[in-house]
């Protein structure tokens, strides 16, 4: 029998990623895990509306302009918080190396397109699907990963692929990756943390079998 995870879900936007999270748990669908609190790199982003209005937590992290150490406060309120898995969720700060180093193998993030393709730094939002199009890929997709030092660096536990259209433009395909992919995978990689059923191996990440 496992434990009920504490989950943090990073954001700093609308949080589309952070309302199919909720979705899920209000449908038992993330293993028994229990988001219980809500972290914005930015003051007033809609995320922060969406953690309110199901009753969870909202907290903002200082600007990096502040002076203030970020890693050090966002590293407080995950303790504070007792968070054992840490979910990026549109989250667009870089992590420093304190938190990917504390957090080894318990921080998980959603990529909008299928790594090693288009990841990186400067590859986010809308960004991704510009640069997909510009490729003129015919597939594209979303990708779940660990999180480690390098930007979009880490394993690999789940990808989705989604067709390219011929008339597609960066936000056409942006909502279809969010819906086909983006949101269906990023659930499904947390329920998998919160039952046990991740072992990472180098860059492999095996699914266990469930109970």
């Amino acid at each position: 029998m496992t434990c009920a995870k504490n989950i943090a879900v990073l954001v700093s936007g609308g949080g589309t990623n952070l309302q199919a999270l909720l979705d899920a748990e209000r449908e038992n669908r993330l293993g028994g895990g229990k988001i219980v609190c809500v972290i914005s790199s930015k003051p007033g982003v809609y995320a922060l509306k969406r953690a309110e209005e199901a009753g969870i937590p909202g907290e903002t992290l200082p600007s990096r302009k502040s002076g203030e150490d970020v890693d050090a406060a966002l590293l407080a309120l995950l303790e504070r918080h007792e968070i054992d898995l840490v979910v990026l969720a549109g989250f667009l700060s870089i992590l420093g190396e304190k938190v990917t180093a504390a957090y080894s193998n318990r921080i998980i993030n959603v990529h909008p397109a299928l790594i090693p393709s288009f990841c990186g730094k400067g590859y986010y939002g809308l960004h991704v699907h510009e640069a997909a199009l510009a490729y003129g890929v015919k597939i594209t997709g979303a990708t779940v990963h660990l999180v480690n030092e390098v930007v979009d660096g880490g394993a690999i536990i789940l990808q989705g692929a989604v067709d390219v259209l011929e008339d597609d433009t960066p936000e056409t395909l942006q909502r279809r990756v969010m819906e086909q992919a983006e949101w269906k995978l990023l659930p499904r990689a947390v329920a998998l943390f919160c039952e046990d059923r991740l072992q990472v191996d180098g860059r492999r990440v095996k699914i266990l079998p469930g109970q």
